[in-house]
């Protein structure tokens, strides 16, 4: 028996089979719990309005793309009569008090594209720098290209508006994209410790991530009440979550592809009791899957009270509709990671999870700075004709790039500083076993 088969084996013997139909059930209640929360949260705080636009005051898109438009004419006058931290004001006044208090960001978001809304973000940010160092002509264009991208977006909402296969696309799209990433990373949490004999701390994750969906509607709650104070104190929230995540998911990451090699493993495990892993891995694997639904969780609620908000009555069903579908491709995706995952050798399964997670560190540092630049914590340095492409986490400003950058780096020397590692040891292994 080669020494794969035998950790394996080893593993096979410590895997309480009731304890494995109990985790499945607490991952099937929590997707029923998700549910719930989006159903409960989206129709009690968020009622539906008569027409397209999030807030009863306004008949339609295109009338709040009008006093921001006035707004931010009003920004460029007070930045040319000599007060630039006025017209930087009036320019926040826009974003935080009608592109993302009226939910605005998030529809464009649902029903055009990430995308969309990331270069509509930036552009407000670039209005502000140019004010800030002067630049009168810049300012102006800005401006101008702000105030054209939002006339663009309120004509396509509105004229999607009534359209219940738009509703029901938009539904669809949000739990997908929003899902997708905690899915991977819990999926892969799961399997990981399935596949190396571990089966018995997948509890600990399966709560962790239960734990996160209530804790996403105390975040969901506080957002919103940050949002209504239109302030830049959510985005600064979300900025810092993320960035959380990624020192905690290149933890789990690097510790990953440490035991990717076989030997290794088996040295990691006999080491152990009854293959059991440390409290403080169970601990890190925990809080990753807890992070990763925690993140999506409160995100995916505000999306959902969005398009409640900004949808005609007759598409309410529709929504639901997406939503049913859409957590049924998860979990058929997470049935996917969980059980295909087992037929794969233990080396190359090891290092694809670990992959996976330096990939997801990039994506969310990204998305980490990118909310930190909107809550003006951070500066915007334009890279020219660079687009956006925010499922990757990748948007044309050298703030983001370069901790991406620098990350990656980081990722690839780990990588190849193991795989040398494996070698080495292995090249140790039969010398020895030639002098014996």
């Amino acid at each position: 028996m080669d020494l794969t088969s035998s950790i394996a084996a080893r593993a096979s013997h410590s895997i309480p089979v009731p304890h494995a139909r109990f985790t499945k059930r607490a991952f099937l209640a929590g997707l029923t719990a998700l549910l719930a929360v989006i159903m409960a949260f989206s129709l009690i705080f968020f009622p539906t309005s008569a027409h397209g636009a999030n807030n009863a005051d306004y008949e339609s898109w295109n009338e709040i793309v009008d006093e921001m438009e006035d707004i931010l004419n009003d920004a460029y006058a007070q930045y040319e009569g000599g007060d630039a931290a006025a017209g930087k004001t009036r320019v926040d006044d826009a974003y935080y008090g009608y592109y993302e208090k009226l939910g605005f960001e998030k529809t464009v978001m649902a029903h055009i594209s990430g995308d969309r809304a990331a270069e509509v973000e930036y552009n407000f940010s670039y209005a502000k720098r140019a004010m800030d160092e002067g630049k009168s002509d810049e300012a102006r264009e800005a401006t101008d290209t702000l105030i054209r991208l939002l006339r663009e977006d309120a004509n396509t909402l509105d004229g999607s508006a009534g359209n219940p296969f738009v509703a029901f696309l938009g539904s669809l799209a949000i739990i997908v994209r929003e899902g997708f990433e905690a899915i991977l990373i819990v999926g892969a949490i799961v399997a990981y410790l399935v596949k190396s004999g571990n089966k018995k701390q997948v509890r600990p994750v399966y709560i962790g991530s239960v734990i996160a969906l209530a804790a996403s509607v105390v975040l969901a709650f506080a957002l919103t009440a940050l949002s209504a104070a239109s302030t830049a104190n959510q985005e600064i929230i979300e900025g810092v979550t993320m960035l959380f995540a990624v020192v905690v998911l290149f933890y789990v990451s690097n510790w990953m592809v440490s035991k990717a090699d076989a030997s290794a493993w088996q040295s990691y495990i006999e080491g152990k009791v009854h293959t059991s892993l440390s409290r403080g891995s169970v601990f890190a694997l925990a809080f990753a899957a807890f992070l990763a639904v925690f993140r999506e969780g409160a995100e995916t609620i505000l999306f959902y009270s969005a398009l409640f908000a900004g949808s005609e009555p007759q598409d309410t069903g529709l929504i639901w509709v997406g939503l049913g579908v859409g957590i049924v491709i998860l979990v058929a995706v997470f049935i996917l990671i969980r059980f295909l995952s087992i037929r794969l050798p233990l080396k190359p399964f090891f290092m694809g999870t670990s992959i996976l997670m330096f990939a997801l560190c990039v994506v969310f540092i990204g998305s980490g700075i990118k909310e930190l630049q909107e809550g003006n914590v951070i500066g915007v340095t334009a890279i020219g004709g660079m687009p956006s492409v925010d499922l990757l986490g990748i948007y044309p400003t050298v703030e983001t790039l370069v901790p991406q950058v620098i990350l990656l780096v980081i990722a690839v020397a780990t990588i190849v500083y193991q795989i040398h590692k494996w070698k080495k040891n292995k090249t140790v292994r039969q010398q020895e076993g030639g002098t014996k």
